[in-house]
Parts: C-alpha cells; structure tokens; sequence
C-alpha cells in the first residue's frame, strides 16, 4: 500500500512537469522583433519605429533586432528615433546589412550590439543643410557632440565616432586622412570595437546570438505607414502645399468651383493624412485649417476683408502645428506661397485672365455710349448751324443760334464777340465751332 502511494505520487510530479514544459519552454525562448530601418531618415520612419518598439515592450519581447540599410537622412529625425533605441527596456541589436551612412550611423551607435554583414559599411556622417552645402559651425559642434556621446554610452572610442562627423580628424590607417570623413568597412569595425561581430545574415546573427530557438516577429510597416512615410519627406510637403496653393489660386480665375480646386483641397487633405498618421498633426491643426477656409469662402459673400484675414491666419496656423517642426513648415509654406503668387502672376499677364470671384466684390457695370449710356443730351442738330458769339472764345465762351444761348469752345484760336461761328462737333455737351463768313442759319 505505502509503494502504492509513493509509485503515485512520483507519477503525478512527472505529468506536472510534463505539462509545464512546453509554457517553460515558452517563457525560456521568448520574442525575438526583427525590424527594419531601411531607405531615407525622415519623420514618418519614427512613426514605425516608435510602433515597432512600443509593440515589442508590450509584448515581453527578449531582444530587438534593427536591421539597417539607409544613406542617411534628417538629423531632426534620427535625433528623435535614436532617443527611442536608447530609452528601450528590451536590448537593441543594430544589424548593419549593407550600410549604415550618416544619421544611419548614429542609429547604430545608439543600439546595445553593432554586427555587420561582411560588405557593410559605417560612417561617413557629416550634415548637410538643404542646399547641399556644409552645415554652419553650430550645427557641426551639436552633431559631433551627439555622435560621440552615442558612442561613448555603449563604450566605444569616441574618436572614431568624431572622425565619422568631423573632416579635421586625421585617420589616414583607415582612408580618413584630414579633410576628409571616415568609413568603416565591416572588418574595420571589428578592429576598432564599432562591430561586436561580423554574419552572412539573419539566421547567422540569430545563431550568433543565441536566439536561433526564439519566435522572430518580423515588422513591417503598414500601408498608410508608407504612404506617411512619403508624404511626409520635406520635398514632398512643400510639393503638396505648392499644389495645395496654386489649386486654389485657379480656382479663384474659374467660375464656380471645379478641377482645380479639387486638386488643391486633395493635395491639402494628404498633406494632413500623413502627418496625423505619423503622429505630428493634431485634430486640432485639421480644425483650424478647416475653420480658415470656411472664413476664407466666407468672405466672398461677407463684405470688408476681416473674416478673409482671420481665416487665412487660421490655415498657415493649422499648416504650421502640423509638421514636426515649425521652422521647416514655415519655410515650406513661404515657397508654396511664392510658387502660387508666380501662377497668379503668369495667369493675370500673360493669359489676360482675371480674378472671377473678385467680381461679386467690385462693381465692374460702366455707363459707356457702348452700352447706350450718354452723360446728358447729345445736340447732334447743331452740327452744321451758324450762330454769333456773345462773348469772346478764349476758347470757351457763349454763342447764340437761332433763340438758344449755348455754351460752346473754339477749335483753338481766339474768336472775338459779334463773329459769325458754325458748330463743327459736338461731344455730348461740348459744342466746338469755327469762325465763319456764312450768314446766319434760321433754325
């Protein structure tokens, strides 16, 4: 009976553990989140990114795993997405397939881990500004700073970092020599401790890792992530406002409202779908700009240029909150601006067109003689009539023929009283005569 009860207890331990071993199993292998960073650095990758990393924290992911593959792109945005890889609870592995160039380089500083496929490259991080040249001294130094402190946080040489951003460093060993910024091949990286290890690819890494027994949950980003991702490239926003704007200015030389305006209202409507899905515009920047057009429509109905003001105010507003930086939309705006005074411009001189909603706001009608207007009488009758002068015509004077005193002008030389005249034209109220030795007319 006793080695009954043990024989039972021993066999209800063993089919315990066996049914805990495949959660334990579970727990031990966790998440591994495979992540992409490829392409150009701008805004709308944070907005992936940022998804991405928040996902993987929720779900107890083990480790991340950032595969890049970019040139570079805006600072303001790798600033922005490298604060997310070093504020993560979960560790970061920064996974450099073919090359992480400038802001891609501080990305990869920022992980925890840099391993390299062999062809990958690292480095070359200088900026730029939007005309291609040399960044100013001041944007240098903060640069530079921000390279070598990502750097220095996962204990690497902060020289190599600087170097990467800063032309005056001289590393000839490594091709850099002064004047010119340094490039890590993968194997150059292992040497200065920049990679901690050189795979073919992921498998490899994951092995190198010891995460081959892990669950991968590979990200990608969503439609309309890819779509913010375009719309919100600073080329492409000041594409928008510049169709946005020239749409409308159309649609002010056109009765009614039709194509153009369509055009501009959808380019406006993408521009404020991709940023609120990247996450820079509020409903609140969508309302202002709407309520601004209201007022705008309204004041071709409601006399005296306040409501038009207020409302155009209310657009640039809701145009301005609506990016990342405010700086950057200003300067967007101002050539959308420029670009839509130039068609107005060319519309009005070149194609004779003109404002067709300024015609419910200026009284165009013309009282010509075209349109049967005349100012008074018209005394075409006179034509030809003889009269005297009661006064001289210096050149204007009076005249009588026949009963009638008449107001009358000489055709230019001074006529004295008591001559004999004859009507020549007549311009509405204006009589015109000339001197004359014909005798008086009866009329």
């Amino acid at each position: 009976m006793r080695k009954t009860k043990t024989f039972s207890w021993i066999l209800l331990c063993l089919i315990s553990f066996l049914l805990l071993l495949p959660s334990l199993s579970a727990v031990a292998s966790g998440k591994v989140y495979h992540i992409p960073l490829e392409n150009e650095v701008e805004d709308g990758l944070k907005a992936f990114i940022e998804r991405a990393f928040e996902e993987a924290t929720e779900e107890g992911a083990k480790t991340i795993i950032l595969e890049i593959h970019t040139p570079g792109g805006y600072v303001t945005s790798a600033q922005e997405i490298g604060k997310i890889i070093a504020n993560s609870p979960i560790e970061v592995i920064a996974f450099v397939n073919s090359k992480a160039l400038s802001a891609g380089a501080y990305l990869a500083l920022n992980a925890n881990k840099i391993y390299m496929v062999p062809s990958a490259t690292i480095g070359a991080a200088a900026i730029i500004d939007s005309t291609g040249n040399a960044a100013d001294e001041k944007s240098n130094s903060y640069w530079i700073a921000a390279m070598e402190a990502a750097a220095e946080s996962h204990g690497k040489n902060p020289k190599y970092a600087r170097a990467m951003a800063d032309k005056t460093v001289d590393l000839p060993e490594y091709r850099a020599p002064e004047g010119k910024l340094l490039t890590l091949s993968a194997q150059e990286a292992l040497e200065v401790k920049y990679s901690n290890g050189t795979v073919s690819n992921l498998d490899e890494l994951l092995e190198e890792l010891q995460l081959s027994n892990n669950e991968v949950v590979s990200m990608e980003p969503t439609i309309a992530e890819k779509l913010a991702r375009f719309i919100t490239n600073p080329m492409v926003v000041t594409l928008l406002l510049s169709i946005g704007l020239f749409g409308l200015v159309l649609e002010l030389f056109s009765p009614g409202f039709g194509i153009p305006g369509l055009i501009g209202l959808s380019s406006f409507g993408l521009f404020f779908f991709g940023h609120t899905v990247a996450g820079f515009a509020g409903y609140e920047s969508v309302l202002f700009f709407i309520i601004g057009l209201a007022l705008l429509i309204a004041e071709l109905f409601v006399p005296g240029g306040i409501v038009g003001i207020i409302g155009g105010a209310l657009m640039i507003i809701g145009l301005l909150f609506a990016g990342e930086s405010v700086v950057h939309m200003a300067y967007s705006i101002l050539i959308a601006v420029f670009i839509a005074i130039i068609g107005m411009v060319i519309l009005m001189k070149f194609f004779g067109k003109n404002l067709h909603v300024f015609n419910k706001l200026i009284l165009r009608d013309a009282t010509t003689t075209e349109e049967g207007y005349v100012s008074n009488v018209n005394r075409i009758e006179l034509l030809g009539k003889i009269g005297d002068t009661i006064t001289p015509l210096r050149p204007s004077g009076t005249i009588i023929v026949g009963n009638e005193r008449i107001d009358a002008v000489s055709e230019g030389s001074y006529i004295e009283a008591n001559k004999k005249v004859e009507v020549i034209q007549v311009e509405g109220s204006r009589i015109i005569v000339r001197e004359t030795k014909k005798g008086v007319e009866q009329i």
